[in-house]
């Protein structure tokens, strides 16, 4: 088993509690939830749903470029929303980030997410 090495990137949000940005395990490298916190000023970014999920993809690719992935590496995401209401307008965004060979998703509605935002969204990912 190859060790295990810790994603640290300015590339994505600092971590807010006790996790790391991601774990790269060689074959395989997940990414903890990221929400949309924009890395350069470490300040939440506020406004409606499809401008969270855009930031929030937008650091998922920064933890996976850290580990010199993209998004096509992608195998399986989970999606965090506080209103699934949002659900359409989080999937056009989604769409523009992921455009083929889609990876599996679930999405599932939370009663709430760190910082009162409101997508959050993990994923797996395989070299």
């Amino acid at each position: 088993m190859p060790p295990r090495k810790i994603i640290a990137t300015a590339l994505a949000p600092q971590a807010i509690g006790p996790y790391s940005q991601g774990v790269d395990l060689g074959d395989l490298v997940f990414v903890s939830g990221q929400i949309p916190i924009d890395p350069a000023t470490q300040q939440v970014v506020r406004g409606a749903v499809e401008e969270q999920t855009e930031r929030v993809l937008k650091n998922l690719q920064g933890v996976l470029a850290s580990s010199g992935l993209s998004l096509e590496n992608v195998v399986r995401t989970t999606v965090y929303l506080t209103d699934l209401a949002n659900f359409a307008k989080m999937n056009e965004v989604y769409a523009r980030f992921f455009t083929k060979d889609f990876p599996a998703r679930s999405t599932v509605q939370v009663s709430g997410l760190p910082k009162g935002v409101g997508v959050e969204i993990d994923a797996i990912a395989r070299r």
